[in-house]
């Protein structure tokens, strides 16, 4: 970690260690030392499910480090700025726009224009008119009577727009999806996006390792909260 003015990080490990020592030793040697290099998931993919975490969480004190990292594990400008666009949606507006006042310092820092980011209304992805049937379908019987509005929204904006913009691969944006969900203990919301997240390539392994990295970024608590959830839906699919 490097100083607050140099867009970096918030804190120092000086500033750490004055406060708490153990905590300093258990960032260098477990964190930083052991999960971010354990194989399973990439550096980039470790750092869209930090930055999920933090922005679902609003935990802004991280986010200063974890956006420069990402950065320079290969994420591109544009997908952290779909990144966070996707999850206004999924862990609401105002978290989202915690995350926008401290990237925009950093993309200035970096020289990022609007020339590196997304179209406001790009052409769409293709979209799988059968499973949209089914979802529109299943959605309609259990949230239509309750929530007219929150059915029409969730076909319009969400999964025939949100999900088919093309500035970040379908497989990201399940990966965005699903650790926002276990870093905020929405278990009744994973199945559905686990499963889509597994059909757009994320594997058992990933999922494995992904539950890993989230406890030490949203606790121990929730990672161990989405296990039987996550078992439920293994145990449905194919091996």
């Amino acid at each position: 970690m490097t100083r607050h003015n140099s867009l970096r990080s918030a804190l120092t490990f000086e500033e750490v260690r004055s406060v708490s020592p153990a905590l300093e030793k258990y960032t260098l040697d477990v964190v930083a030392g052991n999960l971010w290099k354990r194989p399973d998931l990439s550096p980039r993919d470790r750092s869209i499910v930090t930055l999920s975490v933090l922005i679902a969480r609003n935990q802004t004190i991280g986010m200063l480090h974890y956006f420069n990292v990402a950065l320079d594990s290969g994420l591109k400008a544009g997908e952290i700025s779909e990144i966070i666009n996707h999850l206004a949606f999924y862990a609401g507006w105002c978290n989202a726009f915690s995350a926008v006042a401290i990237v925009k310092d950093i993309f200035a820092q970096r020289g990022i224009g609007m020339d590196q980011l997304p179209e406001v209304s790009p052409q769409l992805l293709p979209m799988d008119q059968a499973a949209e049937e089914r979802r529109a379908a299943a959605v309609q019987e259990s949230a239509g009577p309750i929530s007219p509005g929150l059915v029409q929204f969730t076909g319009e904006v969400l999964f025939k727009n949100l999900w088919l913009r093309p500035g970040l691969a379908l497989r990201d944006r399940s990966l965005v999806t699903v650790s926002a969900l276990i870093a905020n203990g929405q278990a009744a919301q994973i199945p559905f996006h686990l499963n889509k997240a597994m059909d757009n390539g994320l594997s058992r392994t990933q999922v494995s390792e992904l539950i890993t990295h989230i406890a030490f970024y949203a606790g121990w608590p929730n990672a161990f909260s989405a296990v039987p959830v996550v078992k439920s839906v293994f145990d449905s699919r194919p091996k």
